[in-house]
């Protein structure tokens, strides 16, 4: 009885030490709230679809995304890989007639372009007009980019509710309400806001796209 009394005392006290631990292998946000996704050294917390997994790599602190299409899901701990209102935030550098791609609302497909989920258009000089800044075929920045080729530029999305927000260099250059009735066309349906995960794309072996400093902020 009296070992069973101490073995019991000695694991009780032992619970708040393991949570302890746990919580410090929890990612931490900064004094801003804001949460890192990229460790600039490797693709931890992201997860490849499954073709053309050569098309995207880490090089000197960035995702670089080059080469016939695939995506990089992010799949790591924050919020559980799980997002409906946040700020996302990342520094993009494109190389001229480049296009890709970052995703909110998503979830992990093995192949093709994500169903479910916004994409957020990275495209100054490519041949699509559809240019940085767009919701794809939601709400379009047309023919003139807010951004240059072959320097850092800032990308931030804002989503609270059915309210989207992007910013460029810290201006706003689209807002989009989506109205509680959207129907999207065939093929689309799943491409609205809801819930979900990010993805970073890579669009065609003439593109290359650099993405560093990936950040989010949960709201409320």
């Amino acid at each position: 009885m009296r070992l069973s009394l101490a073995l019991a005392t000695l694991l009780l006290l032992a619970l708040p030490v393991a949570a302890r631990a746990a919580d410090a292998d929890a990612p931490q946000p900064d004094k801003d709230g804001w949460y890192q996704l990229f460790n600039g050294k490797d693709l931890a917390g992201w997860k490849l679809s499954e073709e053309n997994q050569e098309s995207i790599r880490v090089e000197d602190g960035a995702i670089v995304t080059n080469g016939p299409v695939c995506h990089a899901f992010y799949d790591g701990p924050v919020e559980d890989h799980d997002f409906t209102n946040f700020q996302w935030k990342c520094e993009i550098m494109t190389k001229p007639n480049s296009n890709s791609g970052m995703y909110f609302h998503t979830k992990y497909q093995a192949q093709g372009w994500p169903k479910q989920g916004i994409e957020i258009q990275v495209n100054n000089t490519h041949g699509d007009p559809i240019k940085t800044g767009s919701l794809y075929r939601l709400k379009n920045v047309m023919n003139n980019s807010p951004a240059k080729d072959n320097e850092w530029f800032a990308q931030e999305v804002i989503v609270k509710g059915n309210h989207v927000t992007v910013k460029v260099n810290g201006k706003v250059v689209n807002e989009y309400e989506q109205p509680a009735d959207l129907k999207r066309e065939e093929g689309w349906e799943e491409a609205v806001i809801g819930s979900g995960t990010f993805a970073l794309q890579a669009h065609d072996p003439g593109s290359e796209v650099r993405y560093r400093k990936v950040m989010v902020k949960p709201l409320p």
